[in-house]
């Protein structure tokens, strides 16, 4: 049960009661990730279909809103790092620690987060319309997925979370989860987009950045939320 709160608590802002948590146990939560992403996607599902009784258009806005604020915008802030280190990086790869460690956000972190959250405003409100809104919470599960699966095929980028996590990641635990997102797919056949999704997202870290960390993890969670939406919008 512990692990299942420091899950919730690390990829959500659920209130939730105060545990004595270690780095360790940290890592050992990550097996939990996708089941705090049905909870996510869950929450925006609700805030899109409330405000989709007024307003397709503000139902999508409702929908990012809600998306963010759930997430406290973790996500994000390691796509636009990412972006910032994949920038700074083009031409010299020393820089790319560096871009990614510095707390100052650089213009490809800015245009990486505004055409996320534009893709995820279009995207919801087409989803709306089309009457695809329950694949949220599967789409939330199985983007979480990619943790598991990062972390345990590719090397860490440098010492922290994203090292710790692969320490604490066993094949059973990446095994079930796939079950689990074999079976959502049973029902929504659009999710299997994300087996391609994350093998792209973990060919291209290996190729750019040559390692995982924290930052890619939620930068993949990200695109792969997206990639996951278009399908369902084509499917639906």
């Amino acid at each position: 049960m512990k692990a299942i709160v420091i899950a919730f608590q690390f990829m959500t802002r659920i209130p939730l009661p105060a545990v004595d948590a270690r780095p360790a146990d940290l890592a050992a939560a990550m097996r939990w990730f996708p089941l705090a992403g049905v909870a996510v996607g869950a929450v925006v599902w609700g805030a899109t279909w409330m405000a989709g009784e007024v307003d397709t258009n503000l139902a999508a806005l409702a929908g990012v809103v809600a998306w963010v604020a759930i997430t406290g915008a973790l996500h994000l802030d390691g796509l636009g790092d990412v972006a910032d280190g994949a920038g700074a990086a083009h031409r010299d790869k020393a820089r790319l620690s560096a871009a990614m460690a510095d707390p100052h956000i650089g213009s490809f972190g800015v245009v990486a987060i505004v055409l996320q959250l534009a893709a995820k405003i279009v995207l919801l409100g087409l989803l709306a319309e089309r009457s695809g809104l329950h694949a949220l919470p599967a789409i939330g599960c199985v983007a979480r997925i990619g943790p598991l699966a990062w972390a345990m095929l590719l090397p860490p980028l440098h010492e922290g979370i994203g090292t710790k996590f692969a320490t604490a990641m066993e094949p059973r635990h990446l095994a079930i989860w796939a079950l689990v997102g074999a079976g959502l797919a049973w029902f929504l056949p659009a999710i299997l987009l994300a087996v391609p999704a994350l093998g792209v997202w973990a060919l291209w870290v290996r190729s750019r950045l040559g390692g995982i960390s924290g930052d890619s993890h939620g930068a993949g969670i990200e695109l792969v939320e997206t990639a996951l939406l278009i399908a369902c919008v084509v499917s639906a």
